[in-house]
């Protein structure tokens, strides 16, 4: 079972993607089911699920949070009461990681190689505690980007996922997460990456569109 992990919609306020896009290019590319990880809100993702109902497509809901050391993608929290600090922006890594954790949800570094600001965490990631997995595979970064992330994962003995990070609609697929079991909610989707059921790639039916 293939899903992209990390999209992004209008609803981030960095793009114009329209939820129905992306799940229509989704479905059209074979993948199974995506999370919408919008910036900063759980709650924003909201209409995105139900129009993955009514397209015929399993949309989970996580959120992508801008720390000061880095990105992090939480799974599981069910509203943006995990967010205590009353901003969006350079919120304190491991007090959050903490939060997230009391919420019952998983934290996963996002493109934590990506040498753009504080959107990486770049060595420093192999010093962080409580995280579930690491983002290896993301269709915004390059590479050799991607490569490191799958180093530390290995040397950190940790699951790995991998998502478009997409924010128009021709970026949707380009990475996803494959899970050798069947995903139909957040709890399974948790359980899978506890398990070490997954595995970040690039997605083959991105790759053979694209020829």
């Amino acid at each position: 079972m293939w899903i992209d992990t990390h999209c992004h919609t209008k609803y981030s306020h960095d793009n114009w993607l329209e939820p129905v896009d992306l799940i229509r290019r989704a479905k059209s590319l074979g993948i199974d089911a995506v999370c919408i990880t919008e910036h900063h809100s759980y709650e924003a993702s909201a209409p995105v699920e139900k129009i993955g109902s009514e397209e015929g497509m399993l949309v989970l809901r996580g959120v992508e949070i801008s720390t000061d050391q880095g990105h992090l993608l939480a799974y599981g929290v069910e509203d943006d009461g995990w967010n205590i600090w009353g901003r969006d922006n350079y919120l304190p890594l491991a007090p959050v990681i903490e939060r997230i954790q009391e919420c019952g949800a998983i934290a996963v570094p996002a493109h934590p190689f990506r040498e753009l600001g504080f959107a990486g965490f770049l060595e420093r990631v192999l010093e962080i505690q409580g995280i579930a997995a690491i983002e290896t595979h993301n269709g915004g970064n390059r590479d050799s980007d991607n490569e490191l992330a799958g180093i530390a994962a290995t040397r950190m003995a940790l699951p790995t996922l991998g998502g478009s990070d997409c924010h128009k609609t021709l970026a949707v697929g380009r990475c996803a997460t494959e899970f050798s079991v069947v995903v139909s909610c957040m709890a399974e989707f948790i359980a899978a990456v506890r398990a070490g059921q997954c595995r970040g790639a690039y997605f083959p039916g991105y790759a053979a569109e694209r020829r």
